[in-house]
């Protein structure tokens, strides 16, 4: 299912482009996948039922985090993205020795139906499960067959730094890698998909593993637009607060959904 010849062949020029790019490091690899099995896959997807846990940062954003029971050709995606042979190519392009979550805890397939959005944040840095395991990368393959510009939905990144950002464009068979830092923020302006058509991606994550914390370990910072209302963003500023508080006394929900 994966290219990997080609990522193989080119991994020299996609380790540089990573590591060079601005705001901060990410990586675009079209026709990531064999275009007749994605093709496959896509068609495969059945209109998502199950409301994403990001209620409150986003809008009708609906995920199947077991992606891999709708077809052969998405159960090979899914285990390709684990293999040994991705995780070699990842530590190689991004110059750190990291690897897939082979479980995917909290990725899985996003649809995004009319008016989704997703708000600017920071994703949780230290596996819920595995506490040592330091996030250090956003795997997010599109498939968003004959994609539009009109149709809204790229992939803002921003740096918190600086302040720059950039919205990347999410046609099918894209992958994008983006690197999980502190100040490494994404999300997606409001769609405007035709009747029928929704914004679809699988999300992976990878992980280096530290032997030592260094960072406070977080689950969602929230960063709402300027004019968002009052309460939005009060409700952002307590965001990771309110969910480490909950995941106390009733676990958590990211854990638990796998």
């Amino acid at each position: 299912m994966i290219n990997f010849d080609f990522l193989e062949q080119n991994k020299e020029s996609l380790r540089i482009k990573y590591l060079t790019a601005q705001p901060f490091p990410y990586l675009i690899i079209d026709n990531f996948c064999e275009e007749e099995k994605l093709s496959k896959a896509y068609n495969s997807i059945p209109e998502l039922e199950n409301k994403s846990r990001d209620y409150a940062f986003a809008n009708n954003k609906f995920e199947k985090s077991n992606y891999k029971v709708l077809s052969p050709e998405l159960e090979e995606l899914y285990y390709d993205l684990s293999s040994d042979r991705f995780n070699e190519l990842l530590s190689f392009i991004t110059a750190k020795k990291i690897f897939v979550d082979p479980k995917n805890h909290g990725g899985g397939l996003h649809q995004g139906k009319k008016n989704s959005f997703l708000d600017m944040h920071l994703d949780f840095n230290y596996h819920p499960l595995q506490k040592n395991w330091y996030r250090e990368l956003n795997l997010l393959l599109y498939l968003n067959k004959d994609w539009k510009p009109e149709y809204k939905g790229g992939l803002r990144i921003k740096d918190l730094r600086t302040n720059e950002e950039s919205e990347l464009d999410v046609p099918f068979n894209r992958l994008i890698i983006q690197q999980c830092a502190p100040y490494t923020l994404h999300g997606y302006d409001m769609t405007n998909f035709p009747e029928g058509k929704f914004r679809t991606s699988i999300a992976t994550y990878a992980y280096q593993i530290h032997n030592k914390i260094l960072e406070t370990p977080r689950t969602t910072d929230w960063f709402p637009k300027d004019d968002a209302s009052f309460m939005k963003k009060v409700l952002a500023k307590n965001f990771n607060f309110l969910v480490q508080t909950k995941n106390k006394f009733f676990g958590s929900g990211t854990a638990k959904n796998q």
